[in-house]
């Protein structure tokens, strides 16, 4: 009887702690069940997605810009230094930062897997809208502002006509990024906007400039300046780009050249960025001292633009029944860009001393903030507006 009653005892005590145990496990399953609810991601501040580089890059531009006007303005012998030595009609200085910052970004876009988008009918109706508002609307639109905004400085209105049409092919592959958007179809669209910009950028250029601005002074621009100076800052690294993407996959491997080539190469986009900014303010730190009024008068138009092109593409999309993701890459896609090029281009035709350049520089400065704002106006539309994918 002594050992029958013992059995029980251990049962009974035994039932308790059990059953407690199961109480303590069911709280963590449920627990665990409720973690995944939270839409961290969306909360997550854009800036903290970016590295110290993207992260503050409209303070380094600023920074760039005035150490360049300093040199300038108080080392005299900066400027004739930086003349010295041209290629494609412009001082080697600016070319090999023109290089560095096209190169690194262009290796990112997936060459190999486009045919695969291709094959999807609704890529050719998201080309089609992009070309549409990419190479007609914005083009036209930045032509109206700057007639608008600087009726009275023709050098200040070609730098911004030059602003743009170059179409972004570089920084809007971050923008899409943070934004949620579809970085498959940016990356269509930002193959075909480079292909479209080797064939159209320089007719266009010399279109808008020579025959709609029409007269004074604009004898020299010339189809093949400009030509040439497209070919050269797209078409090299592009080629360069392709080439290493193909290359470097097929000997090393796809994890080697994302892991580490990519990583490695990415910063030096943005260090060529500040370079080419702090060489040009530097070839012209006199005129930026002595036309503060008109980088002023620059930043206006730009800021109306890269606003109204933004928020316009957003909405239509919207009303067109675009997922989040592909509207949001589409905005993005006809807001930004090609500054690099239309920097490139200015410097090349009129000169790097030219109000032309000084308007196609002060672009990035405008650009860069503006857009890393509408990256979080873009993410609460789509929050308000409860927009799928």
């Amino acid at each position: 009887m002594a050992q029958a009653t013992d059995v029980p005892a251990e049962s009974a005590t035994a039932s308790p702690a059990v059953s407690q145990g199961e109480t303590q496990l069911k709280d963590t399953e449920k627990q665990a069940q409720r973690e995944p609810v939270d839409d961290g991601p969306k909360k997550v501040s854009a800036f903290k997605s970016l590295g110290i580089l993207d992260r503050f890059l409209a303070v380094w531009i600023l920074l760039a810009m005035i150490i360049g006007v300093l040199l300038g303005n108080f080392v005299e012998e900066t400027g004739p230094a930086l003349q010295k030595g041209k290629f494609v009609g412009v001082s080697v200085p600016i070319a090999i930062g023109l290089l560095v910052m096209m190169y690194p970004i262009l290796c990112k876009v997936r060459y190999e897997s486009l045919h695969e988008l291709f094959s999807h009918r609704d890529i050719w109706k998201q080309i089609g809208f992009s070309i549409v508002v990419n190479w007609i609307i914005a083009p036209f639109f930045m032509l109206a502002l700057s007639w608008a905004f600087l009726p009275d400085k023709e050098e200040l209105r070609i730098g911004l006509i030059l602003v743009g049409l170059g179409r972004c092919i570089a920084m809007v592959l971050i923008w899409t990024g943070l934004a949620g958007g579809d970085s498959e179809y940016c990356a269509i669209l930002v193959a075909v906007n480079s292909i479209l910009q080797m064939v159209l950028f320089a007719p266009l250029a010399v279109f808008f400039i020579r025959v709609i601005s029409g007269g004074r002074g604009l004898h020299d621009v010339s189809y093949a300046v400009v030509s040439t100076s497209v070919g050269v800052f797209l078409g090299i690294p592009l080629g360069a780009a392709v080439l290493s993407r193909f290359a470097l996959r097929r000997l090393a491997g796809p994890a080697w050249f994302d892991g580490v080539f990519l990583r490695f190469a990415s910063p030096w986009s943005l260090v060529g960025l500040l370079y080419t900014i702090l060489v040009l303010f530097a070839s012209q730190g006199h005129a930026v001292i002595h036309q503060i009024v008109s980088v002023v008068r620059v930043a206006a138009p730009l800021l109306v633009y890269f606003v109204v092109i933004f928020g316009a593409t957003l909405y239509v999309t919207y009303r067109m029944g675009m997922g989040y993701a592909l509207a949001a890459t589409q905005s993005f896609t006809a807001a930004s860009n090609n500054f690099e090029l239309a920097i490139a281009v200015a410097v090349a035709t009129f000169g790097a001393d030219s109000d032309q350049a000084l308007a196609a520089t002060v672009g990035p400065l405008i650009e860069v903030p503006v857009l890393i704002s509408l990256v979080y106006a873009v993410r609460w539309a789509g929050n308000r507006w409860e927009w799928k994918n």
